[in-house]
């Protein structure tokens, strides 16, 4: 019996390993078949590292603010009888915009002027009687305090009536009047808003660090977007005394001028302040850079054997702007480096280079897309 199990038992473990051993074997050579299984070549677009004088600035943005705006009301209250303006009409200083009923205050004051008279009267009559001492010195007083009480009433009244006239208090743009004839007004009322607009101010903010940067009287140029490419030419004209201590940064006002009145307050503006001299960068497209924590890499097409392969090399990057980046070591100008297709190559790769220009990713400076 012991022995039929013995038996047994080796038969079963030359059966199972006959059986391991044949797949141990033949996943061997699968796997040096694909190891050794030349790869096709990886399809991909090319560029060749370019130069270029870039002009080195800094960005912010910005928005832009009137150098006078006011939202104007009445002191006083009452019925509107008169509006003197069209909605978003260019406003004089010292023009009429709104008049409230003021035919009451008109008849008080007619009174208080007819009082302030027969005071008056009175005051130069016990003046002349006091000259020939018909009446003492006391009357006197109290009769000029009478007059120039009735003087001061006509004077309170009349500016009283004034409260009643909304006069611009600078050259400006009118907003859209809030108010209608024969509305009652009451005192605070918001009327309409009046906007200056030539010139006109651009606060925007730099990081601490570019405080040496910066100074009264230097130029700078904008883009807003409702006018494309359109650049628009200022002056820095105020800088801040003190840093933003939660942010560290410095708020600077710059002045356009804004003859056309294209430039409106809380307009969004990109700021591009010149920094120094002009200077020479290599540049590559930003899709042939790859972005990685431990370093930034681009695939070089060299050719070898009548062949194109893509080696990895490391490359230091510096500014971007549009769809390029400038690469301060790594690559020289003349080199061919991909574009596209990174994902698919590794070192040595075997690469097919696409003439299509279609399938070759932007490479603009000042890219535009299609949806703007």
């Amino acid at each position: 019996m012991l022995k039929r199990m013995l038996i047994m038992l080796v038969v079963v473990t030359l059966l199972f390993g006959g059986i391991f051993g044949y797949k141990a074997v033949g996943n061997y050579f699968m796997n040096q078949f694909f190891d050794n299984m030349p790869m096709p070549p990886a399809a991909i677009t090319a560029t060749t590292v370019s130069e270029d004088n870039w002009q080195p600035y800094l960005n912010a943005v910005g928005s832009f603010v009137a150098v006078n705006s006011t939202e104007l009301t009445t002191e006083a209250s009452g019925i509107i009888s008169l509006i003197q303006f069209e909605n978003g009409a260019a406003i004089k200083k010292g023009q009429l915009l709104v008049q409230l009923d003021d035919s009451v205050d008109q008849a008080e004051l007619a009174r208080l002027v007819a009082a302030e008279k027969l005071a008056k009267l009175e005051q130069n009559r016990l003046e002349r009687l006091f000259r020939d001492k018909g009446v003492s010195e006391l009357e006197l007083r109290r009769r000029e305090s009478e007059a120039a009480q009735a003087s001061a009433a006509v004077v309170s009244q009349q500016a009283r009536i004034a409260q009643k006239s909304l006069y611009a208090p600078f050259d400006g743009v009118a907003g859209i009047r809030q108010v209608s004839l024969g509305q009652l007004l009451t005192g605070g009322t918001a009327v309409v808003t009046l906007q200056s607009l030539d010139p006109i101010y651009l606060n925007f903010t730099l990081p601490e660090q570019h405080l040496t940067l910066i100074e009264i009287g230097k130029p700078l140029s904008i883009q807003v977007d409702a006018f494309g490419d359109e650049r628009f030419d200022g002056t820095i004209t105020a800088i801040a005394p003190a840093i933003r201590e939660s942010t560290r940064s410095i708020e600077v006002q710059a002045t356009f001028a804004n003859p056309e009145q294209q430039l409106r307050p809380g307009m969004f503006a990109r700021v591009q302040l010149n920094n120094g001299e002009s200077n020479q960068v290599t540049l590559v497209p930003q899709t042939a850079v790859q972005f990685n924590p431990y370093g930034n890499s681009v695939f070089v097409i060299t050719e070898q054997d009548g062949q194109k392969t893509a080696q990895q090399r490391f490359v230091s990057t510096g500014e971007a702007r549009g769809d390029l980046v400038s690469i301060t070591a790594g690559v020289t100008v003349g080199e061919e480096v991909a574009t596209s297709g990174l994902l698919k190559l590794r070192n040595g790769a075997v690469v097919n280079i696409v003439s299509d220009t279609t399938a070759a990713p932007s490479a603009e400076l000042n890219p535009t897309p299609a949806n703007q």
